[in-house]
């Protein structure tokens, strides 16, 4: 009689079960498929354009992503098959089904229904440099967040412009006005470091200050590399895993224990003076919510991204494009001078006097929106609504756990919605009778510097007095023109840089005159 031993049953056991795991699973997606299939013709779904590949899986389009960004010119990558192929088109991408969409229809859909689409693996990617904070948060804990953080960013808390003040002063200091080139792009970034960490803490970190320029400067490269491995994370998928390492993990704790060191120094000063809680108003309300110190780092961690890259970019953005467009710089310092004169002491209701200032910054948010292009991860199988067939007129289905990506960089560049000349910057197209504004849809979702729907950005209002302070102090300096260092060609009309935002790769180079 033939006796196996138990480990020969232990093998055909366990052979047997993935067996059954594999056959129920099949199963199991064969309903799926079925159901899908069902659904799809119910709602006379039929599947977008689709991009070519040459390469199998979907490689080649990974290899055009990382030559692309290594010649900085990323976004027009990301642009040009929405104008080839449509604006809802259909991709294969490292062997897994995608979609890419700059149509307002779908964006609605997608930021609106935020129980069906969900952030996928961006929690994963993002968490060893923002932890568990509002912007890798989803559900109930997003929720939270979101109503802890909505008080703090009121118009009451900053109304008087006086926490930018002084650091604009600082600022000016730097820009000489001698007809040297300066590199106004790190000037701002340090700019909106100090400005945020005065708004969170309390206190600020003074980067523009004589002798403290160190500190802020190794925080900001920790930071900035920190964002480059996460971005190239992204571009992964399911294989984030493999980017990381020394570096990575390096400046992720760089950047952790900056942040300590902050909230030590206000606890410590909390201590010393009973009396100064009226400057913390917006530390005192994130750490009394938090359970544990690394809670409160978090969400810190979080607030501060977006309070200094996203301010940064767009004034980098729009000294760049008023270095290159001086009949648009003249016309704003004719408004500037009629309404401000010599005052200083500039309030939000002299900013209501400006609209021209306006349309000029709603331009410069048009064409540099902050966040360019994002991704959703379908929670269940669902429909968009346009999209689908080869004229993009019949809605599509997208399958639980397919992407889709959307591109407002290229959505605010569309003709269509902006008019003939929509990649160029002209400000006085926001007081024109834009086909942007021939229906509420597109009004509302053809125009998202700052996303839309639940997840809108809490702080977009947060970021405009220091936009407006330092456009209105720097129109001290006339006669500006943009500055190319000798030997340097830049690939694109701009170099663009991009991590989680979009930033000028070769800076904000120009030189001023009195």
């Amino acid at each position: 009689m033939l006796t196996l031993s138990f480990s020969a049953l232990l093998g055909i056991a366990l052979a047997w079960a993935i067996h059954r795991l594999a056959w129920k699973y099949s199963r199991l997606k064969a309903i799926c498929v079925k159901r899908d299939n069902k659904l799809a013709t119910q709602y006379g779904c039929e599947q977008p354009p689709r991009l070519r590949n040459w390469w199998p899986l979907g490689i080649d389009r990974l290899i055009q992503i990382w030559t692309a960004d290594s010649e900085q010119r990323l976004m027009d990558l990301f642009t040009f098959p929405f104008k080839d192929v449509g604006y809802t088109l259909e991709q294969k991408f490292l062997g897994t089904i995608a979609f890419g969409t700059i149509d307002p229809e779908n964006l609605e859909a997608i930021m609106t229904n935020i129980n069906v689409f969900s952030f996928g693996l961006r929690r994963h990617i993002l968490f060893p440099l923002l932890g568990d904070g509002i912007f890798t948060q989803e559900g109930k804990s997003w929720r939270h967040s979101r109503e802890l953080l909505r008080p703090q960013f009121t118009r009451q808390h900053y109304r008087d412009l006086n926490i930018f003040r002084p650091h604009v002063d600082r600022l000016l200091h730097y820009l000489t006005g001698n007809g040297a080139a300066t590199d106004l792009q790190p000037l701002f970034f340090r700019l909106t470091l100090d400005t945020t960490t005065e708004y969170l803490f309390g206190k600020s970190v003074n980067s523009l200050m004589p002798g403290e320029a160190t500190k802020g400067q190794s925080f900001a490269n920790h930071f900035d590399m920190a964002q480059n491995y996460v971005v190239q994370r992204f571009r992964l998928l399911d294989l984030y895993w493999l980017i990381g390492g020394p570096k990575f993990w390096r400046s992720c704790s760089a950047v952790h224990r900056f942040i300590d060191e902050i909230i030590d120094a206000r606890m410590d000063s909390t201590e010393k003076d009973k009396d100064c809680n009226s400057k913390y108003i917006f530390f005192d309300a994130v750490a009394r919510d938090s359970r544990t110190r690394r809670d409160l780092r978090d969400q810190l961690t979080n607030v501060l991204l977006a309070g200094r890259d996203t301010t940064a970019c767009l004034l980098s953005w729009t000294f760049h494009c008023l270095a290159r467009h001086p009949d648009v710089l003249g016309r704003l310092n004719v408004e500037i001078a009629s309404v401000v004169g010599t005052n200083t002491d500039l309030t939000r209701d002299d900013f209501k006097r400006m609209p021209y200032l306006d349309q000029v910054l709603r331009e410069v948010l048009r064409l540099y929106p902050p966040v360019p292009v994002n991704t959703r991860t379908a929670h269940k199988t669902t429909i968009l609504p346009t999209g689908g067939a080869k004229d993009g007129t019949k809605p599509f289905m997208v399958r639980e756990g397919e992407n889709v990506a959307f591109c407002v960089y290229a959505m605010h560049r569309r003709e269509d919605l902006y008019g003939p000349d929509a990649g160029q910057f002209r400000p006085e197209r926001w007081d024109e009778d834009l086909p942007l504004f021939q229906n509420e849809r597109t009004a509302t979702w053809g125009y998202l510097p700052f996303n839309g729907g639940p997840r809108a950005c809490l702080g977009q209002d947060f970021g405009f007095p220091d936009m407006y302070k330092g456009d209105i102090q720097g129109r001290k300096w006339l006669g500006w023109s943009s500055h190319q260092p000798e030997g340097i060609e830049m690939v694109t009309e701009e170099g663009q840089k991009m991590t989680i935002v979009l930033s000028l790769g070769d800076g904000c180079r120009v030189t001023l005159g009195r």
